[in-house]
């Protein structure tokens, strides 16, 4: 019985770093198509977030099996309690990587994305990408090293997202409100994945040390009186 019950938390694991997997395909694929105008690899992108979907809901009805029959406690619990809560991160992930694709689809023939941003959106997609790889990777480690990394490196996409506004804002814009609305939303849906993906690897350490990633970084990195004043 106790070995059953440790192949399926192990099994809730393993559906995690499938399901970071799949959205992280995703975010790649759908960027190609915003930047390309391919409305085949977008209506691809859309169709397969069904199945990011449905391993969520797989995993949610483990989770609450375990809940109910083992009644976990201590370790095991925290387990089961946070997977559920980045299986919602990631699920969100393949939602915002599905708007990019429904955003392409929206704008085919044309092109959602004015050349002068291709660059941009293009890096904002990559970096995206390896976000979700690295939180996969976090996930199956449990590296808690790791893990607090993704916030800095999510830095880099904050500072695209304003770069990319503050392009929209320039007074030299000539591509129109319609392009200025639909840039305004890609460089959202970046921005939140690239938080949900840090989400993602702020609970593996509270599940790996039971206490948050914030609390943990002000305790190796404490502000001094200088830097606060």
């Amino acid at each position: 019985m106790r070995d059953a019950y440790h192949e399926e938390l192990d099994s809730i694991g393993d559906g995690l770093v499938e399901m970071a997997r799949l959205v992280g395909s995703a975010i790649g694929r759908a960027t190609t198509a915003i930047l390309d105008s391919d409305l085949k690899l977008a209506e691809a992108v859309i169709e397969a977030d069904q199945r990011v979907d449905a391993l969520q809901h797989e995993l949610e009805a483990r989770a609450i099996t375990l809940l109910a029959r083992q009644q976990p406690v201590a370790t095991d619990l925290r387990i089961v309690v946070t997977s559920l809560r980045m299986s919602a991160d990631l699920e969100r992930s393949g939602d915002l990587a599905q708007h990019v694709a429904k955003l392409a689809r929206l704008r085919y023939p044309e092109r959602a994305v004015p050349h002068d941003l291709h660059a941009t959106i293009l890096e904002m997609g990559q970096l995206a990408q390896r976000l979700m790889a690295k939180a996969a990777e976090v996930i199956i480690t449990k590296d808690v090293d790791l893990a607090l990394q993704l916030e800095q490196d999510d830095d880099a996409m904050d500072l695209l997202h304003r770069a990319l506004f503050q392009h929209l804002m320039d007074d030299r814009w000539k591509h129109g409100i319609e392009t200025a609305v639909d840039v305004t939303l890609l460089g959202r849906y970046y921005e939140r994945y690239a938080d949900h993906a840090v989400a993602v690897a702020k609970r593996v350490v509270y599940l790996v040390t039971g206490e948050h990633a914030d609390d943990l970084q002000s305790d190796i990195h404490p502000v001094t009186q200088a830097e606060g004043a």
